[in-house]
């Protein structure tokens, strides 16, 4: 089986960050698979940013986090959330749409991990909860 690449959102960075969170241990779960070889987690750094907003220090705590890759905010990342700005979708979770989404390096897409999956409807990326 080849390993999966996943990205995290906010959500799913700040449980991560956060040790009494519910889903903490979930989320962890992925973060401990990856040490392992079987997969590559991706934090991109809008999302990051955002869940520094509302928790201060998480975007530094994520980055010293050795088995966690950031993902740049580059020009393409910037075209799609505008045009998902535009369509309405919250500034939280543009960049991981955009992480997600099929690309040259990942022409199958990567998996989303959210607490939210909802707000993931109709973008055409595959939201998973940590629980499920």
């Amino acid at each position: 089986m080849a390993p999966i690449a996943v990205v995290l959102d906010h959500t799913t960075a700040t449980a991560l960050h956060d040790p009494k969170d519910p889903c903490n241990e979930a989320v962890a779960a992925f973060y401990v698979q990856a040490s392992g070889g079987l997969g590559t987690l991706y934090a991109p750094v809008l999302c990051l940013t955002a869940g520094d907003t509302e928790r201060p220090g998480l975007l530094t705590y994520i980055n010293g986090l050795r088995f966690i890759q950031i993902e740049p905010f580059d020009t393409a990342a910037a075209l799609t959330a505008t045009e998902l700005l535009h369509a309405g979708r919250p500034w939280a979770a543009v960049h991981a749409i955009h992480a997600a989404h099929p690309s040259a390096d990942f022409p199958a897409g990567r998996f989303l991990l959210t607490l939210t999956p909802e707000l993931y409807e109709g973008t055409g990326v595959q939201a998973a909860h940590p629980d499920q």
